[in-house]
């Protein structure tokens, strides 16, 4: 189990209406806090980064791969494959197939 990290303090100066709008969305979302809602909309924009990241990676990687050429044909192949890969993602719990 993850030890839990110290709490630290950091003060933000935001506009009227920016502080109005973080208390508006406490109340109707269930926040305790206003620090709970930036907590978590900071956790949301730490995964965003994280999945470009991946996905940056994985174009890099694409990019020095073998070549494919995209002609019609191979858009008619990966409509015709695509219904029995989505079918074995579902089958085998795997989120992508080679």
């Amino acid at each position: 189990m993850a030890k839990p990290s110290m709490q630290t303090s950091m003060n933000v100066s935001l506009p009227s209406t920016l502080k109005k709008y973080v208390e508006k969305r406490v109340k109707e979302n269930g926040y305790s806090t206003p620090s709970e809602y930036m907590r978590e909309l900071i956790r949301i924009d730490q995964r965003a980064s994280e999945q470009k990241d991946k996905l940056e990676e994985l174009l890099r990687e694409g990019l020095v791969g073998p070549r494919t050429e995209v002609t019609p044909k191979f858009w008619d192949d990966i409509r015709k494959d695509a219904p029995a890969r989505l079918e074995r993602r579902k089958t085998t719990g795997r989120k992508r197939t080679a």
